[in-house]
């Protein structure tokens, strides 16, 4: 833990910062319900309605959605904390024209970073937060302090999961922590993999009833993407499926959850930056 004085000083850093970019944290209870392929896809869908979109890869332990982009990096986030190269020197011209920022897989838990990797971190989130109009942050799966930090200074988080009964679970773990930790942006569900529109509004009712009956918690519908082949074909392709598939129904649920997360970032004002709100939180 860095000293008050340091802390302070960080502060100073943002006092007169403006409000930047809209920032969407797209989490998960667990591995293994999409969440990166839905962070990546609505990178690409929000870029279509001409927005400034920068996606960034905020999976510290296991970061894989250049894969999904399908680019080659030789930089990712761990060089510039490490201050091996820049920033600029990162920063992928992803397709979809998305700038994709790779994540900094070894890096660590943000908690137990160096003062200096602390400050590059910082450093990073400052300069993304007025690089675009929306920055969607794809975070680890779980409720690790990297996963809860970055959400907490979110405008909007998009919850994925599945109707397993196991991903639902670990998703209410997520709302409650959240919860827990006075969170004030908005959270919403997405049902990936559904096997119809039914299916996922019952899952978002049941997830819902429960955040609202222990919790007090609105959980909102974000929308639902329809279990489709096209999705693990695009994956094995290393494209987002809304580019290389657009007709097929997944990328249809894509693009409408698109649609409506970007009237909601339309409709956010805001004087507090993103990097703001990440420096309050952990300092």
């Amino acid at each position: 833990m860095i000293h008050n004085d340091q802390a302070d000083r960080l502060r100073q850093m943002v006092r007169d910062r403006r409000g930047g970019a809209t920032v969407v944290a797209v989490v998960s209870g667990k591995g293994g319900v999409g969440k990166t392929n839905v962070a990546v896809n609505l990178a690409v869908c929000l870029a279509a309605r001409q927005h400034r979109v920068v996606l960034f890869d905020a999976d510290f332990g296991l970061a894989n959605a250049d894969l999904l982009l399908g680019v080659s990096v030789t930089h990712t986030l761990a060089h510039v904390v490490s201050g091996r190269c820049d920033l600029d020197d990162v920063i992928v011209d992803a397709v979809g024209g998305v700038q994709f920022v790779p994540g900094a897989s070894g890096v660590g838990q943000l908690a137990n970073l160096s003062e200096f990797e602390r400050r590059k971190v910082l450093d990073i989130l400052g300069v993304l937060d007025q690089r675009g109009d929306i920055l969607v942050v794809d975070c680890a799966a779980g409720i690790s302090r990297n996963v809860t930090a970055f959400a907490l200074a979110a405008d909007h988080i998009l919850l994925v999961t599945t109707p397993e009964p196991t991903a639902l679970t670990d998703a209410y773990a997520v709302a409650k922590t959240l919860h827990r930790q006075e969170c004030s942006a908005t959270i919403a569900a997405v049902v990936n993999q559904a096997a119809s529109r039914t299916e996922a509004r019952e899952v978002h009712q049941r997830l819902s009833s429960v955040a609202d009956k222990f919790l007090g918690l609105p959980v909102d519908l974000g929308g639902y993407i329809l279990h489709d082949e096209h999705v693990p074909r695009a994956v094995r392709e290393r494209a987002p499926v809304v580019l290389r598939y657009p007709r097929c129904p997944a990328s249809s649920c894509l693009m409408a959850v698109a649609g409506s997360l970007a009237r909601q970032t339309g409709a956010v004002g805001r004087e507090e930056s993103f990097f703001r709100r990440v420096v309050n939180l952990f300092f």
